[in-house]
């Protein structure tokens, strides 16, 4: 039957009805009638044709593929450094020893090749990112702060100088010295100025491409400089050993068998002068190089964290650094840094002279020590107090640099931790206890306590959200407002000169009153009362030094105090003026080689907490 108005369609046309009919998304399709023969039977239908297979969901199969190699690498890659780390570790505890076929040298050129291998990846990388500069890379605003590189460059620089020195130490003694005594400074010098250029101009990169070799070439830097790092720690550790011992041979201990762990030539330099000014220079400089590896291995591990994560584009976060308004704790500050330097001059001179002598310089350092732990401790729970009456909610976004540094701050505490619990340990085992250990005590016990009050202060402090309006305005719930405009408050809820432009601002926002008046008092009693319901007073009735501008001047003032005292806590040890090795009572109760090994392994940890703990601060300040 040819087919026409009326006529029913045929199976083709039936078929194909659906497909034109669904581009309408209103229309329905009309059902499909069977179509009759000449006999005007129906025709059996046709059969369904088979559905097609469904296509795999390319994109999560990819995802897949793509993230499985990811973690993989980052396991291999970690494993690798580790690997690295340990072995190297290995070689230097061989050489520190004395075992039988480990030199000095085997330990140089097992450095040096970690350092061109890690130069040749430098080089790479910053040839590539060079080639591919017009693209939009993404990056981690958190990461390589600025005041953070400008300090790595300052260490870098003293290193630099560091490694001059090494060279002429070399020159004076190139009759016994073996040649990669020499090749080793000048490569750690050239490792030194390409790291650090390589850190100013990426350590906030989030690599995307080529993630699985970018993993292994940063972990390798990554250990490389912990492995100089050690090197720097163990050498400085054995200058100081060697002191210590030749302080208590000077005051006649017989009973401590005493042998000086010297690695000088066999050979005589020329001019002799010369050659031991560089000699002790080169210890006087071993601090800065010391906190030089650390400060680049913590950059490069963010940057390593930092491969393949997704940045939101909205971190945006610009430190500001306001100086006015810090007067009181910066001068406390620099008057304790002051009396740092003074104490530490008198007891590196009155240490080991004589035993009176000894005692008198020990007495004087711990009586300084103690009332300066008292004062941060003081400051750290005002801080912390401020916090709590301030209630503001805490950032919890997943950062790498920020957990490291709250980890840096709980890990490198216990060395501390662990030197002051052995003190205390002694002073109540000991049988007989000279008069100054007991001085020792209160210093111990304060030097735990401040640790953990400056660690909550810092930690917390990271961790808010900054102020986005003045903290009046957010407390005010009622305004004068007269014609629809805001007339000036007196009022004792409200004393900031800044607020009036803030209140003329919002003046939109706020409700009319009938009579053009209110009462701030009830106001402010509202706010009283629902703080109290909380536990916490009011933020309209608070003391007037806890609102505003007032609140953010006094944690300045003691952020920078903070500052100042670990700048200053950090110098005593890292020049030489350690009363765990002289105090003496330690090496009676628990032994002379127990509690140095010990000393040597906790003091590294307690020097970097300082430092640490100053460049968190200086953060800290620059976000209040």
């Amino acid at each position: 039957m040819p087919e026409g108005q009326g006529a029913p369609p045929s199976p083709r046309a039936a078929r194909s009805a659906p497909a034109r009919v669904s581009a309408g998304p209103a229309t329905r399709p009309s059902p499909r009638l069977p179509a009759r023969g000449s006999a005007g039977r129906p025709e059996p239908p046709e059969p369904p044709e088979p559905p097609e297979p469904p296509e795999p969901p390319r994109g999560r199969r990819g995802a897949v593929r793509a993230g499985v190699p990811q973690k993989l690498a980052e396991a291999l890659s970690s494993q690798y450094g580790l690997i690295v780390f340990v072995a190297g570790l290995l070689l230097l505890l061989a050489w520190a020893v004395h075992a039988s076929g480990v030199g000095k040298s085997h330990l140089l050129c097992l450095l040096t090749a970690l350092m061109l291998l890690q130069l040749l990846w430098m080089l790479w990388y910053v040839r590539r990112s060079a080639a591919h500069r017009r693209l939009i890379r993404p990056k981690d605003t958190h990461a390589g702060a600025r005041w953070l590189r400008g300090s790595i460059t300052l260490f870098a620089a003293i290193t630099i100088i560091l490694g001059c020195l090494k060279v002429g130490y070399f020159v004076g003694f190139a009759e016994c010295l073996s040649a990669t005594e020499g090749v080793f400074p000048v490569t750690h010098a050239v490792h030194t100025l390409l790291q650090v250029y390589f850190l100013w101009g990426h350590a906030k990169d989030v690599i995307q491409s080529f993630k699985t070799l970018e993993r292994f070439g940063v972990i390798h830097s990554v250990f490389t400089n912990l492995l100089l790092w050690t090197n720097g720690v163990l050498n400085e550790s054995k200058h100081q050993l060697n002191e210590h011992k030749e302080r208590l041979i000077t005051l006649g201990f017989g009973n401590i068998t005493i042998v000086l762990d010297d690695h000088t030539p066999p050979c005589n330099c020329s001019p002799p002068t010369f050659c031991s000014a560089i000699s002790q220079g080169i210890y006087y400089l071993y601090p800065f190089n010391i906190e030089y590896q650390i400060l680049a291995s913590t950059m490069l591990y963010v940057l390593w964290k930092n491969i393949g994560r997704n940045v939101d584009s909205q971190q945006n976060h610009n430190m500001q650094f306001k100086f006015p308004g810090v007067m009181a704790g910066s001068v406390l500050g620099l008057t304790v840094l002051a009396a740092t330097i003074g104490v530490v001059v008198v007891y590196l001179i009155q240490i080991g002279r004589s035993k009176t002598k000894s005692e008198s310089a020990l007495i004087m350092f711990y009586l300084y020590a103690i009332a300066l732990l008292m004062l941060m401790g003081a400051a750290g729970l005002l801080g912390i107090r401020i916090y709590r009456i301030d209630e503001r909610s805490l950032d919890e976004s997943r950062n790498p640099a920020r957990k490291l540094d709250a980890d840096l701050l709980v890990g490198t505490a216990s060395g501390s931790w662990l030197i002051s619990w052995g003190s205390i340990l002694a002073i109540l085992c000991a049988e007989a206890c000279p008069p100054y250990t007991w001085f020792n005590l209160p210093y111990s016990i304060l030097v735990i306590v401040e640790k953990y009050i400056q660690n909550l202060f810092i930690i917390e402090s990271i961790h808010r959200e900054p102020e986005k309006l003045s903290e009046d305005i957010r407390t005010l719930r009622v305004v004068t407002v007269c014609n629809g405009n805001t007339v000036s408050l007196a009022s004792s809820c409200l004393k900031s000169g800044a607020v009036a432009e803030d209140v003329a601002s919002l003046g939109s926002d706020m409700p009319h009153t009938v009579n053009g008046n209110t009462h701030l008092r009830e106001a402010c009693d509202r706010e009283g009362e629902e703080g109290s319901q909380e536990g916490t007073p009011g933020p309209g009735c608070r003391p007037h030094f806890l609102r505003g501008d007032a609140k953010r001047r006094v944690l300045r003032n003691i952020t920078a105090f903070l500052f100042l005292c670990n700048i200053s806590l950090w110098i005593p040890p890292a020049f030489g003026c350690r009363p765990e090795y002289d105090n003496g009572l330690e090496e009676i109760v628990f032994g002379f080689e127990p509690w140095i090994i010990v000393v040597n392994l906790a003091m590294p940890f307690s020097i970097f907490y300082r430092m640490h703990a100053a460049a968190s601060l200086f953060e800290v300040y620059g976000k209040i």
